[in-house]
């Protein structure tokens, strides 16, 4: 294995085009902060109203900006908690474009965003902002958010974006108790047109619990049904920490199922594989669903730990995977969720509950 890159060696990497999962991650999500003024039902972080003593400050975070852009994922996405209860929110934004990141934003749907002006979001560098529906409906929405007004405000949030020619990015969590709304959720996406839906399958962590998970067949129906509308959708349609859709849409589109409309990220990407989260206090994990400690961007170039710790080379290791994912025929464009295996099994290796699919190759002694 070569050694790690020292922080001033970064400069020397070239970045001029995405070169693979083992190089540099395709996603890196910034949780700039823990505090948001909701309590949702399935928060990953478990989000607080006040902010953490221990959250990088101004010069931690410019510092990191900068070895971010020696770096050079195609996307950043600011997240939380809510990243607008950080007042340097549009700051970093603002540092981060300069630097030459894209740059998302996922910001909660609170009256902190209502009194936010979306051209100021724009105009900051801000390129997609991601919002939530997790109810098809204003009852359900605001049961699960923890917050009455909550639905309105999200969908008022759709429509000041739209205004300020800022791309909208929608992403509703499936769960056993919404799933009878799916057709409800559909016709709402239809109505709201935004450039992505992204429909995000829960990982028991932070306040998710196993109980909250579909079942496998139920799924498996959805995603059948999700794959069946893709290009004809006037939005393009993923999923999170749901890689089996890949397989559905190669399975029902062949290998134009690799291009469908709209998709970004390469296929095969998952949690520390083409994927990074960095923590409000600067731990960096696999994922935000995946709470590894791997280091702390305090002490370490983000992208010494992305590309040179042993779990983050180990996820990037389709043979490693165990159980029918490691014999699976889709497991290099999909891999099951590394996530949703380790909350369910304490094995990040261990095959993903929630898909339904059978593979081919035939079932080893040890898993019958």
């Amino acid at each position: 294995m070569n050694a790690p890159l020292t922080n001033s060696q970064w400069s020397n990497v070239p970045s001029t085009n995405y070169d693979g999962f083992d190089a540099r991650p395709f996603l890196v999500f910034w949780e700039i902060t823990r505090a948001c003024a909701l309590a949702c039902k399935h928060c990953r972080a478990e989000a607080q109203p006040h902010r953490h003593p221990q959250e990088l400050n101004s010069e931690e975070s410019s510092r990191l900006i900068q070895q971010l852009a020696e770096l050079n994922p195609p996307m950043l996405i600011l997240t939380g908690g809510d990243p607008l209860m950080r007042r340097d929110c549009l700051d970093l934004v603002r540092e981060a474009t300069a630097a030459g990141l894209h740059v998302g934003l996922s910001p909660s749907a609170t009256s902190r965003l209502m009194h936010t002006n979306f051209h100021d979001i724009k105009e900051a560098g801000v390129e997609r902002i991601s919002l939530s529906l997790d109810g098809a409906s204003r009852e359900t929405h605001d049961a699960f958010r923890g917050v009455p007004g909550t639905f309105d405000r999200t969908v008022a949030a759709v429509h000041l974006a739209h205004a300020a020619d800022l791309s909208v990015q929608i992403n509703t969590t499936l769960t056993r108790g919404n799933l009878r709304e799916y057709e409800a959720f559909k016709k709402l996406m239809f109505e709201l047109k935004p450039a992505m839906w992204s429909v995000f399958l829960l990982v028991p962590t932070g306040r998710a619990g196993a109980n909250d998970l579909p079942d496998p067949l139920d799924i498996e129906h959805i995603f059948q049904d999700l794959a069946s509308i893709v290009g004809k959708a006037p939005f393009a349609i993923k999923t999170t920490e749901g890689h089996h859709f890949r397989r559905i849409l190669l399975q029902k589109h062949g290998a134009s199922g690799k291009m469908r409309p709209g998709m970004r990220s390469p296929l095969g990407i998952r949690d520390g594989r083409g994927v990074m989260f960095i923590s409000h206090t600067g731990v960096v994990s696999p994922s935000g669903f995946l709470p590894f400690d791997c280091g702390n961007v305090r002490y370490e170039h983000p992208g010494c730990i992305y590309r040179h710790h042993p779990l983050f080379m180990s996820l990037r290791d389709n043979n490693a995977l165990g159980g029918k994912c490691g014999r699976c025929e889709f497991r290099s464009v999909c891999g099951g969720s590394r996530a949703r295996a380790y909350g369910m099994t304490g094995d990040p290796f261990a095959q993903d509950p929630a898909c339904h699919y059978q593979p081919r190759t035939p079932v080893a002694p040890d898993e019958r």
